[in-house]
């Protein structure tokens, strides 16, 4: 197992600290730049799936079941809020996805999220915005505007469905993953999945974006070739954007996203098939941006989050990832737009599917479980 870890690292090192079995709410963990007690923020939330903390340091939470709650500052959950669109289930990734808030809530309480819809064809990604209400107790005005065309019918997983706002520029970046049934629409300029879309606040293609003008080519598209990215994250000093992503079996990858870039799936992969069998015999190509990090075997990144806090001066400038596979929390240190170093925390106990870096500097990690929690390192 060590060697096959070693491997994977493709030339940086690897530390798993010797944790254990952790436990929450237990004794001090030590790990390689902090020590730090995993605490129960809070419970009772059946698989959520993306967070955003507003302004006055409440949590705005998803669940992919199709609700979304807000939880003050000591862990209590509101009930459900009203007017949040349906979500359609279906697969083992459909549902209500990330969420995060505008640059300017406090002055527009604008709430971007994404979700899996119904339509007549099939099932799709769609982003929306909408409103929180001044109570917090409803979402207002909740309005698509877009739809990841085309829809398909045969599988619904593979949705991607990550937002972040551009941190130099103000525009929304939503990463579409390729819906499994066929791959190869990620390579597709004229189809909106397996991409990082670039996006005004309406929805519209941003002005300046590399496909714009092209014939047949999708204006929204930042970069394609991927396979199910579900890390967004952009760099709090170089102003990168990082996204991490799904392999199949092998094959996940962290990324620098540049305009324009093709990111290779299917043509380009470190992974088999879910079968085992070979997708690709190439693990580079011209005029194909090669990942920063590869993990083989997978560890199902999804949540990415930059920690730029004071609460963990150790870790500040590191990349934390939630992990499904493998499960457990993720840190790699960053030398600007590289990786030079990767720790292992709190592995092998519970599914984390997404962490954000909350106000107080503490970081916070969203389970994937049916009886869905929130845990605080501090």
């Amino acid at each position: 197992m060590l060697k096959r870890l070693v491997l994977a690292m493709v030339g940086t090192a690897l530390l798993v600290s010797p944790l254990g079995a952790w436990s929450v709410d237990g004794s001090p963990v030590r790990s390689d730049r902090a020590v730090f007690h995993i605490t129960t923020f809070t419970t009772g939330l059946e698989h959520p799936w993306g967070a955003a903390f507003l302004p006055d340091g409440r949590l705005l939470v998803t669940e992919r079941p199709g609700r979304m709650r807000v939880v003050d500052q000591d862990g209590r959950v509101s009930a459900p809020l009203d007017g949040v669109p349906r979500a359609e289930r279906g697969g083992w990734e459909g549902g209500l996805l990330d969420v995060t808030v505008a640059p300017d809530f406090a002055t527009t309480r604008e709430v971007y999220f994404c979700h899996t819809a119904r339509v007549q064809t099939g099932a799709l990604t769609r982003l929306a915005r909408a409103r929180l209400s001044p109570d917090a107790k409803a979402l207002e005005g909740a309005t698509p505007i877009l739809d990841v065309a085309p829809a398909q019918e045969e599988h619904r997983s593979h949705f991607g469905c990550r937002i972040a706002f551009g941190a130099r520029d103000g525009k929304v970046y939503f990463s579409t993953g390729d819906g499994l049934t066929d791959p190869r629409r990620a390579q597709r300029l004229d189809d909106l999945a397996g991409k990082v879309l670039r996006l005004e606040r309406d929805g519209s293609p941003a002005a300046d974006n590399p496909f714009l003008n092209q014939p047949g080519a999708r204006p929204e598209i930042w970069s394609y070739g991927h396979r199910n990215p579900q890390g967004l994250a952009f760099h709090p000093w170089t102003g990168s954007l990082w996204e991490a992503e799904l392999g199949p079996r092998g094959g996940d990858e962290v990324n620098v996203i540049r305009a324009g870039g093709n990111y290779g799936w299917p043509l380009v992969t470190h992974g088999l098939d879910l079968d085992g069998s070979v997708i690709s015999d190439l693990r580079s190509a011209p005029g194909m941006e090669d990942p920063l990090k590869v993990w083989t075997p997978v560890i199902s990144p999804s949540g990415t989050a930059f920690y730029d806090g004071d609460a963990f001066p150790g870790w500040r400038g590191s990349l934390f990832l939630a992990a499904l596979t493998m499960p457990g929390l993720v840190r790699l240190s960053i030398d600007g737009d590289q990786v030079t170093d990767e720790e292992r925390l709190l592995t092998n106990e519970v599914r984390m599917r997404h962490v954000v870096q909350g106000l107080d500097g503490r970081l916070y990690i969203l389970t994937d479980e049916t009886e869905g929690r929130i845990l605080r390192l501090e």
